[in-house]
């Protein structure tokens, strides 16, 4: 069975480098040099994730969480 989970990628300017972090999965995050390797890492951080919760005997997420990306602007 397949299942897709939303990731946010983050561009990290002091290690040169992207954070992954998986909303859905709280705690599920990774870390990488640039895009390839992000959505490779974050594929094995979910898969570990998952794998850790049936070992664990927790139910696995039935679904997503709806994501919403937005601005908001302040004065500073």
């Amino acid at each position: 069975m397949k299942q897709r989970f939303k990731v946010i990628l983050e561009w990290n300017d002091e290690d040169g480098g992207y954070t992954v972090t998986v909303p859905a999965l709280p705690g599920c995050v990774t870390e990488c040099d640039n895009l390839e390797e992000a959505l490779i890492n974050a594929r094995e951080a979910i898969t570990g994730y998952l794998e850790a919760l049936k070992l664990q005997g927790q139910p696995l997420p039935d679904k997503d969480i709806q994501l919403f990306y937005g601005e908001v602007e302040v004065y500073i």
